[in-house]
């Protein structure tokens, strides 16, 4: 078990343990009602610990509302069961240059102090033989945002999935969020925000990370 003050340095320098998600071998053998009902007892435990009289109809409710939406809402990206198929299709009409589809809402959780990372992402590829509907770029990042996250890891899962279906390493993301667990607790920063760009194939050539930029900050819409 590590001492209090390894946790502390964890927790505030950010730092992941790993590009996948730590997941117990046991995480889907209950159901979701199963969790929830957990979730809601030990909720409602916490609670009292802070001293909050859950008889008031105020608070009554709170820990199952916490609960289901632990489970049904901020952290279903964790089942893989919600993850959104990524339909691709052959590039007929062989567009062969930069596609950027920009200002994905990044709805998030840090998972050192499950607070919210809120923020933008921004994605390009350069399409070989797929290309992939737009929407579903949008859904694979609202899928890996939604569980307790890491925002370098974030933006790996995004990129590798999407190399992965597209069959090209021509891809590149970029997220900017800002995160509560800086402005709301520690520093109490409440103007700062992190980007983080991960990216590879062609990408790795200035002139196309140059492109992107260019895009992504000359917009028009």
């Amino acid at each position: 078990m590590m001492d209090k003050e390894h946790i502390e340095i964890i927790g505030n320098n950010h730092m992941a343990s790993s590009v996948e998600t730590p997941l117990r071998l046991d995480a889907f053998d209950k159901s979701d009602n199963e969790k929830i009902k957990n979730i809601e007892h030990h909720f409602e435990i916490i609670m009292k610990e802070l001293g909050l009289d859950l008889t008031d109809d105020s608070l009554s409710g709170t820990p199952y509302r916490v609960a289901k939406m632990y489970v049904k809402e901020l952290f279903y990206g964790l089942d893989p069961k919600n993850k959104p198929k990524l339909s691709t299709f052959e590039n007929k009409y062989g567009y062969n240059k930069m596609l950027v589809e920009q200002n994905i809402t990044i709805d998030s959780a840090c998972e050192h102090h499950f607070l919210p990372i809120t923020g933008h992402a921004h994605i390009a590829y350069l399409p070989k033989d797929k290309v992939v509907g737009l929407s579903k770029i949008n859904r694979l990042v609202d899928y890996y945002a939604h569980r307790p996250q890491v925002q370098e890891r974030l933006s790996l899962q995004i990129l590798r999935d999407l190399q992965n279906v597209l069959e090209t390493k021509d891809v590149m993301v970029m997220i900017s969020a800002k995160h509560l667990c800086v402005s709301s607790r520690g520093i109490k920063d409440k103007d700062s925000f992190t980007t983080t760009v991960e990216y590879g194939g062609c990408f790795e050539n200035k002139v196309y990370r140059d492109e992107f930029l260019n895009v992504i900050n000359n917009q028009t819409l």
